[in-house]
């Protein structure tokens, strides 16, 4: 095969997978946690839009446990941004690494 149509071929993915990026960077997902008490909204590039708390799982007793009920969901959220990123990346490049995604 010509050198020149890999490099090619090897553009339009990288096209493609940054045109994915972005789509993924703008998506918002939207996680819960603590049985709906804690959710979280985030964008796919990782930046928090809302994070809403049910005013009863707010005991200003008991400090500790909303802070672990946020940091569930936080990384909740990050990990399902991470999975779906993964995804792109495999089914862009058949699962060979690309650095930067």
């Amino acid at each position: 095969m010509n050198i020149n149509v890999l490099m090619q071929q090897a553009q339009k993915m990288q096209r493609e997978l940054q045109k994915a990026q972005k789509e993924l960077n703008s998506q918002l997902f939207l996680i819960e946690s603590a049985g709906g008490a804690v959710k979280v909204s985030i964008y796919g590039s990782k930046e928090i839009e809302k994070i809403d708390i049910d005013r009863d799982a707010i005991d200003p007793d008991d400090k500790e446990m909303l802070e672990d009920m946020l940091k569930i969901a936080l990384n909740d959220a990050i990990r399902q941004i991470e999975d779906k990123q993964e995804k792109l990346v495999k089914k862009y490049t058949g699962g060979m690494s690309i650095p930067g995604f």
